[in-house]
């Protein structure tokens, strides 16, 4: 299809305000009406460009596409969400583009793009998908399956123990679909780690605040606690200050994706005073401290 300057049709410059433009359909269109030129198929043809180039020029936002997109100013969302969806860089018939395209290459793309003039189809990628997951600190304690759900459809993916808060995968074809017969674009997933648990995790580390009481701090003992492996029962030696730091091996967060292996759990024992003493308990601890 041959190119039509709607400007030129109306005899306006690129410029034109509104009014003039309704000016000069005015003035062409009284001129080239068919009431007046009865049986001139030439007028017949002009009176249709100039109300198509008035219906085009005239709104706001048709003469915005036509100025940036010419003749194919009907394609051109099409053509940003196509252009949107490659990189900046094209090749047709052996030449590369990028950037903005001037008008000969433009109508060339969009001929590849749209199958004009026996050219063929160019395939784009869809566009690359984001989203977020939220999920629990236990949750990510072991690999289970989850079904998410993304424009109606349902995708069950596997979650591998011990991701990571802020940690992106990649699911492969599962992003926008493609056009013109082009590969879907991929799906990123960003996991967002809610702590519903005593644990502080750092890496694949576990931190834990544990009490213990004067007497077993003072005197020693045992102190069962809760970890995400199961209960587990600790020796705890005479003598122990507050804040003492203990490791203890392999009982932290999972390796991701590194089946068996594990952190390991730090356990910080704050020790409580008694409250409510006795007088008997005050007493002894009276001769306690003059000893």
């Amino acid at each position: 299809m041959d190119f039509i300057d709607y400007y030129q049709v109306l005899g306006v410059e690129k410029n034109a305000s509104a009014d003039d433009i309704k000016k000069a359909y005015r003035k062409l269109a009284r001129k080239f009406h068919p009431d007046i030129n009865p049986n001139d198929k030439e007028a017949h043809k002009k009176f249709q460009q100039i109300n198509e180039a008035n219906e085009v020029l005239s709104d706001p936002e048709k003469r915005k596409k036509f100025d940036r997109y010419g003749k194919d100013w009907q394609h051109g969302e099409a053509y940003e969400k196509a252009r949107q969806n490659q990189q900046q860089q094209y090749t047709y018939n052996g030449e590369e583009f990028s950037g903005d395209y001037g008008d000969d290459r433009f109508s060339d793309f969009f001929s590849s793009l749209f199958g004009g003039g026996g050219q063929r189809k160019t395939k784009f990628r869809g566009h690359d998908v984001n989203a977020t997951l939220n999920l629990n600190l236990t949750d990510a304690f072991t690999t289970h399956p989850q079904t998410i759900t993304l424009n109606g459809k349902n995708i069950r993916i596997k979650i591998p123990a011990g991701i990571e808060n802020g940690q992106v995968i990649k699911l492969a074809g599962h992003g926008a679909p493609g056009a013109q017969g082009g590969p879907n674009g991929d799906l990123y997933i960003t996991f967002q780690i809610n702590n519903n648990s005593p644990f502080n995790r750092m890496k694949n580390d576990l931190h834990l605040n544990q009490e213990i009481d004067l007497y077993t701090a003072l005197l020693g003992g045992d102190v069962t606690i809760d970890t995400m492996h199961g209960k587990l029962k600790l020796k705890v030696k005479p003598e122990t200050q507050n804040n003492t730091k203990i490791r203890v091996k392999g009982k932290g967060f999972p390796v991701y994706k590194s089946e068996g292996n594990f952190g390991d759990l730090y356990v910080t024992y704050s020790v409580k005073l008694p409250q409510n003493l006795t007088e008997k308990q005050k007493e002894l601890f009276t001769q306690l401290s003059k000893l």
